[in-house]
């Protein structure tokens, strides 16, 4: 499966590299509306595995409204390095070839940001 970064000049790679935590994983997929039932069993397989990962907290997909099969995952972790141990696993970067050809995934690292009243960090 391809990926397409959210921000070009700093792709997931560059990302993993900064020892921080907690983080939060955002990655949007886009896929053809006829691979719809195959990407949500192959995310299926890819989330059992991260779940089973150290220092893997919480995940939840999302499908968006009305006719397009876009997907936003979001997936709470402990530290960049421990969501870079499971992310270049190499059980998990075979599972990322068994997604559907037409699926591109945006994966990008979160921090919480303190907004005061508002945010807590």
């Amino acid at each position: 499966m391809p990926l397409r970064p959210l921000d070009p000049a700093f792709p997931i790679d560059r990302q993993i590299a900064i020892d921080t935590g907690p983080v939060v994983l955002v990655n949007v997929f886009t896929l053809d509306k006829a691979d719809e039932q195959e990407f949500l069993k192959t995310w299926q397989d890819d989330a059992s595995f991260m779940k089973r990962q150290p220092g893997f907290i919480s995940t939840q997909l999302h499908r968006a409204l009305g006719d397009s099969p876009t997907y936003l995952n979001y997936a709470v972790w402990e530290s960049t390095a421990a969501f870079r141990a499971a992310f270049t696993h190499p059980e998990f970067r075979a599972k990322i070839s068994a997604y559907p050809a037409s699926a591109v995934a945006s994966p990008h690292l979160f921090q919480k940001v303190a907004i005061s009243d508002i945010c807590v960090a």
